[in-house]
């Protein structure tokens, strides 16, 4: 994957749909069967809508990125970052096509959204929640530096703009990452990648 194939841009109102079907195909639904990201063997359903997309698209405390392939802009993979103050921000929504899970995409992804996060907020620190019962999930977040803080956030049980859960246990963990010493090459996520 050289650098000059790809090109990260952040997300507009234009995007969602192309946001929202990407971040789908990554988790639920046969689709995501392709790639090791599904969470199709927990939840059914949608994992983010329109609604949903739009307000973190519109929230100024948000930005979500896009890679996208040059010159045709097939968007190839997403992630969302928030400011949650205290030089802190939050890291979701990661989500890869399944046939290029694998590739380097989603490390290279997490690389540019901790840039804009230091840059943009200011944030010294990023965290992020993953289902407990992702123990893969949680593996490669470690291998990128993130570590298990001990805290748990309980699933929304209730709120079916998430999907619906097929079993009754789930929970999140959380992990964080130091970033304002572990970050050598910050991308612009406004300009090429």
């Amino acid at each position: 994957m050289s650098r000059s194939d790809f090109e990260t841009t952040g997300a507009t109102m234009r995007d969602i749909d192309e946001y929202v079907a990407l971040v789908q195909s990554a988790y639920r639904g046969e689709s995501s069967r392709a790639g090791w990201t599904t969470e199709a063997q927990l939840l059914t359903g949608a994992r983010l809508n329109a609604e949903l997309a739009g307000a973190t698209i519109a929230d100024p405390g948000s930005a979500v990125l896009l890679l996208r392939t040059r010159p045709a802009g097939a968007l190839r993979a997403c992630v969302q970052i928030t400011d949650e103050g205290a030089h802190v921000a939050y890291l979701g929504t990661l989500a890869v096509e399944p046939r290029r899970q694998g590739t380097g995409i989603g490390s290279r992804l997490i690389s540019i959204a901790e840039g804009y996060a230091r840059r943009e907020f200011g944030a010294d620190t990023v965290r992020l929640t993953v289902l407990r019962q992702r123990s893969d999930l949680i593996a490669f977040y470690r291998r990128r530096g993130y570590a298990p803080t001990g805290r748990t956030e309980p699933f929304p049980y209730g709120d079916t703009r998430v999907g619906t859960p097929l079993r009754d246990d789930l929970e999140f963990v959380e992990l964080k990452k130091r970033i304002c010493d572990a970050l050598t090459h910050v991308d612009d996520p406004a300009g090429d990648a």
